[in-house]
């Protein structure tokens, strides 16, 4: 019998060529996003990857508060066994903190950081009664650093790490583990939504969605606690323990001027 994997911010970028491998691996897919016509295209495309997997799509917003709990009460309802958690839903706001509206800054934290913590929480109970499940939570190269000009975005992002982190040690002998994913720079839609296209950071050598998920899914089946994709993403993150703060905060702004 196949397994089950939701995966939320399913219809474009990372999380859809998540979707995409994970269906070549004969996995079922619980995929989420508040896009209909995106997430009913995106099906399209898994199916055609294996059109033998079942493929379920759930329509939610997961800024809004109930949406976590609707999710899984659905799954719930319909006895489909969530056996992969993938947290990848995300978004971010750009620009200096004093200036962005303050409520896309909380929506954002609602999002990157809360939503994910909620269906964590629903889930990974379940995980431990049976035995086996798998989380891979998405952090990102600034869950490592303070970043000016992202400064919301960067600390939710550490939240994600350091909670992933955390919970991944409790829950050692369980049968569960837990995986955080951070890519650096990525050629996918989050850049152009975010309004960042333009910033140094995105003007390099940008890596390939298929390419993180690749890694990210390699790095989740090995029981991996952290993966950082990017040769220059891993000596960077290394690298800022033994900078200066004022430094590191320095350099940020510099990578996230226009």
């Amino acid at each position: 019998m196949n397994k089950t994997a939701l995966i939320t911010g399913a219809s474009s970028g990372i999380g859809l060529e998540l979707c995409k491998i994970f269906a070549r691996n004969n996995y079922n897919l619980v995929m989420v996003s508040q896009n209909i016509e995106r997430l009913e295209k995106a099906k399209s495309i898994v199916l055609k990857e294996n059109s033998k997997i079942k493929v379920i799509n759930i329509v939610k917003n997961l800024s809004e508060p109930l949406s976590s709990e609707e999710i899984f009460n659905y799954t719930e309802k319909n006895s489909i066994q969530i056996d992969i958690l993938v947290n990848n839903a995300g978004i971010q706001v750009y620009g200096n903190f004093h200036e962005v509206n303050v409520d896309d800054s909380l929506n954002m934290m609602y999002l990157n950081m809360f939503s994910l913590t909620k269906l964590t929480s629903l889930y990974v109970k379940g995980m431990v009664e049976r035995g086996y499940g798998k989380i891979l939570n998405l952090g990102s190269t600034g869950s490592f650093q303070p970043c000016p000009l992202n400064s919301v975005y960067c600390a939710s992002k550490a939240f994600v790490l350091y909670f992933s982190e955390g919970i991944k040690e409790e829950l050692k002998g369980t049968g569960v583990t837990v995986t955080t994913l951070c890519p650096g720079a990525t050629k996918t839609s989050f850049a152009k939504r975010a309004n960042i296209e333009n910033i140094k950071l995105f003007r390099g050598k940008l890596l390939n969605a298929s390419d993180v998920a690749e890694k990210g899914y390699r790095a989740l089946m090995n029981n991996k606690s952290i993966v950082v994709t990017g040769i220059y993403n891993k000596i960077m993150t290394e690298a800022v323990r033994f900078i200066p703060r004022n430094v590191v905060t320095k350099l940020g702004m510099n990578m996230m001027k226009k």
